[in-house]
C-alpha cells in the first residue's frame, strides 16, 4: 500500500488583515503635487457651478439684478465648469492611487482624534466621486437615481467643499512639508523617486490634455474639430444646432400649433397672432446658446426685442421683469422668469427665426426666448405667454 505523504495547508491570511502595498510614490510629496492641481480644479468647479446655479435659481436678493452682459459670460463659466470637472476626473484618480495606502492603515482608528480624522477623509473622498460621477452622467443626460440632479449636486458640493478646507487644515504641517521639490519634508524622501515622480506628473498632465483637447470643443468651437469623447459636436442639430429636449419630448406637435397665439399680460394686455407678431419690428443679434451640459454654440437669431412686448403691455422696460410660459405638457423649466436687466435688454428676443430660417419645430417654432448670458435650459421654446411682473 502506497504511503501519501500529508502536507499541511497554508494557512488562509486573515479576512481582517489589511492589503500590503510595496509600490512606489504612494508618498507625501506626491500626493501634495496632485492634490494642489485637483484642488485648483475643484475650487473653478464649485465657483463656475455657484455661477450657474444662481443664474438658474435666483436667490431672492438677486432676483431681477442678475446681469446679462457680457453675452458670452455663461457661456465661459459652464464651458469652465464641464472642462476642469471632466479634467477633475482624471486628478481624482491618482489623487486615490497616491494615498490609498493609508485608507489602509492599521488599526484604523487609534484615537478619537484619529477617528474623526477618518470620518473626515470618507466624507470628502464619497462627496468628491459623487460629484464627478454625477457630473460626468449629467453631460450624457443620463439620470439612474431616483433624485433631483440639480438641488443634490449643489448641495454635495458644499458638503465636498468643507471637506477640502478641513483636510487642507488638519494636513496643514504635511502639505507644507512637501509643497516644493525643495521642502524640508522633500528632501527627506529618496532621491531615486524624483524620476519615477516626473514621470507620473507628467503623465497624469498628458491624461489630463488628452482629456480635455477631445471635449472641450463642445464649447470652445476652435477646437470643435477634435470634438471626439465629448457627448455634443456645437454644429450637429437641426438648423446647425445641438438639440437637448425635442418637441416631442415636451409634448408638443405641430397639429397642436394651428391655432397658436401669443397672449402678452400687463397693464394693458394684448394677443398677437403668428402673423402680426411677425409684423412687429424686428431685430437681429448673434448670440450663444449655452447648455449646463457644457455645449454651447453661437447663433444668428432674428424676432422681437422683448423690451418691445412689455412696453406695448404698459409695462417699464429695463424696471418690469417677465415670466414666460412655454406650450410644454410638463417640465421643470415649463414656466421660467427674467428680471428687468435681461428683458428691458435690447438684445433680449422672442426669436422667430434661427441662422436665417423659421425655427424649426424642435428649436421651439413658432417663438421661442433668446437672451444673452442665460443657460440654454432658460431659453424657453414653444413660447404661449408673456407676463408683465
Amino acid at each position: 500500500m502506497d504511503v501519501m505523504t500529508l502536507r499541511p495547508r497554508p494557512t488562509p491570511p486573515s479576512a481582517f488583515r489589511p492589503p500590503s502595498f510595496a509600490g512606489r510614490l504612494h508618498d507625501a510629496r506626491t500626493a501634495t503635487a496632485v492634490g494642489r492641481w485637483l484642488g485648483a480644479a475643484f475650487a473653478v468647479c464649485f465657483v463656475t457651478g455657484l455661477v450657474s446655479h444662481y443664474l438658474q435659481h435666483p436667490p431672492d436678493w438677486a432676483a431681477g439684478r442678475l446681469p446679462s452682459r457680457p453675452v458670452w459670460g455663461y457661456r465661459l463659466t459652464q464651458g469652465l465648469h464641464v472642462a476642469t470637472g471632466l479634467a477633475a476626473i482624471v486628478l481624482l484618480l491618482v489623487k486615490l492611487w497616491t494615498v490609498y495606502p493609508r485608507l489602509f492603515v492599521w488599526p484604523p482608528v487609534r484615537s478619537w482624534r484619529h477617528a474623526l480624522e477618518r470620518l473626515s477623509v470618507a466624507v470628502l473622498v464619497a462627496a468628491a466621486l459623487f460629484q464627478v460621477l454625477t457630473g460626468l452622467l449629467n453631460i450624457v443626460e443620463w439620470y439612474p437615481w431616483p433624485f433631483s440632479f440639480v438641488p443634490v449636486h449643489f448641495a454635495v458640493a458644499w458638503i465636498a467643499t468643507g471637506s477640502i478646507l478641513l483636510h487642507l487644515a488638519v494636513k496643514a504641517p504635511e502639505i507644507r512639508a512637501h509643497w516644493g521639490r525643495r521642502s524640508e519634508g522633500t528632501l527627506a524622501l529618496p532621491a531615486e523617486d524624483v524620476r519615477d515622480r516626473r514621470s507620473l506628473l507628467l503623465g497624469t498632465g498628458a491624461a489630463v490634455a488628452a482629456v480635455t483637447v477631445t471635449t472641450v470643443g463642445q464649447a470652445f468651437t476652435p477646437l470643435k474639430a477634435l470634438d471626439l469623447l465629448a457627448p455634443r459636436h456645437p454644429d450637429h442639430g437641426p438648423q446647425g444646432l445641438p438639440v437637448n429636449r425635442t418637441a416631442a419630448a415636451a409634448g408638443v406637435s405641430a397639429s397642436g400649433l394651428a391655432a397658436w397665439r401669443l397672449e402678452v399680460t400687463g397693464p394693458r394686455p394684448y394677443t398677437l397672432t403668428l402673423a402680426a407678431l411677425r409684423a412687429m419690428p424686428r431685430a437681429a443679434a448673434r448670440l450663444p446658446i449655452a447648455c449646463v451640459e457644457g455645449w454651447s454654440v453661437d447663433a444668428h437669431w432674428e424676432g422681437v426685442p422683448v423690451r418691445e412686448l412689455v412696453e406695448r403691455a404698459g409695462g417699464r422696460p429695463g424696471r418690469d421683469g417677465v415670466r414666460v410660459v412655454s406650450m410644454e405638457t410638463a417640465g421643470a423649466y415649463r414656466v421660467t422668469e427674467m428680471g428687468a436687466d435681461y428683458a428691458g435688454d435690447p438684445l433680449s428676443l422672442l426669436a422667430l427665426t434661427l441662422n436665417g430660417q423659421v425655427l424649426s419645430l424642435d428649436h421651439g417654432f413658432p417663438a421661442r426666448i433668446i437672451v444673452p448670458n442665460r443657460p440654454g435650459v432658460l431659453q424657453t421654446k414653444w413660447v404661449h405667454r408673456l407676463e408683465v411682473l
